[in-house]
């Protein structure tokens, strides 16, 4: 006995089939354009010319954002390193494991995160311009290179990382005080503590209570240190891979070798500078009403008598492990991010 169809789920039938017919007509004729006119193919939205060049800037925002969340809890350690035993040439040193034991002692695993937010805010502003703007610079300098018959020179990419960190901290250095702030908040006596509720908040406190210039506080050390880390990190590294690509390795083994010399040479040229940054950026007026040091050739010259040379160099170790995987994180992030969006 033959079963009787309802009108409406004949109905349903038709236009599902008919859906699917048009799917398949509508897939085989963009095939078929593409194979036709393959330009025109590439004309839609992520292969627009805007697209094109905001692409780098938005993978490398989104690529030191991630390593960011990862290398958070060494970039703690090493600015509480860096701010231990200020202005005192003798004494205790503080180790990586001493400072770890304390903060977790303290308080909680998760003060090892404090200042998450602004790190995050930072990435988003100075890593975003950063790799956004070696990219264009390096595609801008490949092609007059290929033009003019030869491959692009090591001067060339150092000047690319070097003008891409500079411009690049400048835009950042708000975040980068604010995450100075917060970190080093917890070495103060509790009833000094500015308690900042997150990377919003210290910002609106920095600028209310001195002045909005005040934000830009330690820029001219950051953006030195910046063109120093960025000579190291991005120079350094697109030079290493573009030697090591006539080896046996892997384009990954490739990627990490090429990071983890890019780190050291990132790590040697910075710290100094990322040194005088912090004790710049964490002082606060006295009760004189004066700040300890009046700008980064005063802080070197007051950090050489007072505490030596060497102090410049505290906590290579630390910095070195927090620079080499955020640039290998970073980098192999940026990288995978920019195969899906070919």
């Amino acid at each position: 006995m033959s079963s009787i169809v309802p009108p409406e789920v004949e109905a349903a039938k038709q236009r599902t089939q008919a859906a699917i017919t048009s799917a398949k007509d509508a897939t085989s004729s963009g095939i078929q354009k593409a194979r036709e006119d393959p330009q025109a193919a590439k004309k839609d939205f992520m292969h627009s010319s805007f697209m094109r060049a905001a692409l780098p800037f938005l993978n490398g925002g989104a690529a030191g954002m991630v390593a960011t969340t990862v290398i958070q809890p060494v970039d703690m350690i090493k600015v509480r390193l860096q701010l231990a035993g200020e202005g005192v040439k003798t004494g205790p040193k503080p180790t990586p494991v001493s400072v770890t034991r304390d903060i977790i002692a303290s308080g909680k695993v998760m003060d090892l995160y404090t200042g998450l937010s602004a790190g995050l805010l930072r990435q988003a502003v100075y890593t975003t311009a950063r790799i956004g703007f070696f990219e264009t610079f390096m595609k801008a300098l490949g092609k007059r290179a290929e033009d003019q018959g030869r491959k692009i020179g090591f001067g060339e990419r150092a000047g690319a990382g070097l003008m891409a960190g500079g411009l690049a901290a400048m835009a950042g250095n708000p975040a980068d005080l604010a995450l100075v702030r917060m970190q080093s908040d917890g070495l103060k006596p509790i009833a000094q503590r500015a308690n900042y509720r997150g990377v919003g908040d210290a910002l609106t406190s920095i600028a209310r209570n001195e002045g909005v210039l005040r934000l830009w506080a330690g820029a001219y050390p950051t953006v030195v240190r910046a063109m120093a880390l960025n000579f190291g990190q991005l120079a350094f590294f697109s030079e290493a891979k573009a030697r090591l690509q006539d080896t046996s390795l892997g384009p990954r083994a490739q990627t990490l070798t090429a990071s983890a010399v890019a780190g050291f040479f990132a790590s040697f040229f910075s710290l100094p500078f990322d040194f005088v940054k912090t004790r710049l950026q964490k002082q606060s007026k006295g009760p004189d009403g004066k700040l300890p040091y009046k700008g980064m050739f005063d802080c070197f010259g007051k950090v050489m008598r007072e505490e030596g040379p060497l102090r410049f160099y505290r906590g290579f170790s630390t910095y070195y492990v927090r620079i080499a995987p955020h640039a290998m994180v970073t980098l192999i992030v940026a990288d995978y991010l920019n195969f899906l969006t070919k």
